[in-house]
């Protein structure tokens, strides 16, 4: 018995000991190292600079004749179009981290990084942070080196803003069971003082985004489509900005389109209606389900229009089309009337019963689409690769690949393009 005790024992010791010795495993290995900007710094960054050329534009947004450029993960070119044939380049806006935008009277809400920030932007030449709620948003990272790992994350040293390929050394996690991380799990959402700028905007509205915002504004509500989760924000009257609640709603809710005390919100299997009748606490009233693939959505009257994209962006998804679906006046019934192939169809825009959409490498194509069971091509400008628009009192607002191009659309039998604004070295994401 003793005999048996005592080998126990020693087997004991013995786990202990492998187990201790195992419990610190290194390795060293060329790796993605991160660079990170310190949380101090972020929320001191935020600054208007000198005009700068677009490099890798992203989204876009419209307010008071001035469209804003989101240049992706850094900041926010403005430009004064109240000349739509001769834009005004006014400055850029720093803001690290930044993907999306929206306004509301003069204060301009943005995304950077982790935070939201609010900006004060009445005039550019006095522009200032005048509010920020922290770490509402997922931990983002940009782009790296696929043919490398990337190396262990500290969140707590700050944000990553680049990759440094190196040698690193690090400890090996003893793991039981695999873990396994998705491709979106490490990628970045797909999307420098001014001393001589004038002008700022006015008025009490809100500004128009394209089809691929995740940011919509109602009342003096701001809402934030994240992944899984929908964010309501209140906008207080002294411009601070207070997080409300933080719902789920649909895994891989991309895009948000608020119209008639409604919001529809583009995931990527399907279209969501809320209510807004209690803007405080949006309420899911209505969904209409498709195969998955990323899809933005313009709403007019009782239609939708939803581009259906596929590709390895969108969760393998291999449809490419554009859907047009009948709505019930409760939005309890969904009724798709029509579908009509595209190529790689992303953004789109509507004003009264022309369509406007953007085809990805096949151009921007207009659409008469008064009848939706029979929509008819009245134009296409081919290989521009255009991403997204805003049509805008006879004028047109696109960003593509090559920049931004506005078109005049007065003459639907003559459209013309008026205006060009080039990328000057583009970025692939």
């Amino acid at each position: 018995m003793k005999q048996t005790k005592h080998i126990f024992s020693v087997l004991v010791l013995l786990l202990a000991f492998s187990s201790a010795c195992t419990d610190k495993v290194f390795e060293t290995f060329n790796a993605n190292s991160p660079i990170y900007m310190s949380y101090s710094d972020l929320r001191s960054a935020v600054k208007m600079n000198t005009a700068q050329k677009l490099n890798n534009p992203g989204k876009i947004y419209f307010k008071d004749n001035f469209i804003f450029i989101n240049e992706k993960m850094r900041g926010i070119h403005v430009f004064d179009v109240s000349d739509p044939k001769n834009p005004q380049n006014k400055g850029f806006i720093e803001i690290p981290g930044n993907v999306d935008i929206a306004i509301k009277d003069n204060i301009l809400y943005a995304d950077s990084y982790v935070d939201l920030v609010a900006i004060d932007v009445s005039s550019f030449s006095a522009m200032k942070e005048v509010g920020r709620v922290e770490k509402v948003f997922p931990y983002t990272l940009p782009t790296y080196d696929t043919k490398y790992p990337v190396a262990r994350l500290d969140e707590t040293k700050g944000v990553v803003t680049a990759w440094e390929v190196k040698s690193v050394r690090q400890e090996l996690e003893q793991r039981y069971y695999p873990i396994y991380y998705s491709a979106a799990y490490y990628a970045m959402d797909k999307a420098s003082g001014l001393s001589n700028a004038g002008g700022g905007i006015t008025g009490a509205s809100y500004g128009v985004g394209g089809s691929m915002a995740r940011f919509g504004l109602y009342k003096d509500f701001l809402y934030v489509v994240n992944q899984s989760s929908l964010l309501t924000f209140k906008l207080n009257s002294n411009s601070q900005v207070t997080l409300l609640s933080t719902n789920y709603v649909n895994w891989n809710a991309e895009t948000i389109f608020i119209t008639d005390n409604h919001m529809f919100l583009g995931t990527q299997n399907g279209l969501i209606v809320m209510t807004l009748e209690v803007p405080e606490k949006p309420v899911q009233i209505g969904n209409f389900a498709h195969m998955t693939s990323c899809d933005p959505v313009v709403i007019k009257g009782d239609l939708a229009f939803i581009t259906l994209k596929g590709g390895s962006t969108c969760r393998g998804g291999t449809l490419n089309q554009l859907d047009i679906v009948q709505m019930s006046n409760s939005y309890s019934k969904f009724t798709l009337l029509k579908s009509y192939p595209m190529f790689g169809p992303q953004g789109l825009g509507i004003d009264d019963d022309l369509l406007f959409l953007c085809d990805g490498d096949a151009g921007l194509k207009i659409y008469n689409a008064a009848d939706p069971l029979a929509i008819t091509q009245i134009a296409i400008f081919p290989s521009i690769n255009a991403y997204d628009v805003i049509p805008m009192n006879d004028y047109l607002f696109m960003i593509g690949e090559k920049g931004f191009t506005l078109y005049d659309y007065s003459n639907i039998q003559d459209i013309k393009q008026i205006g060009f604004i080039p990328v000057e070295k583009f970025y692939a994401d």
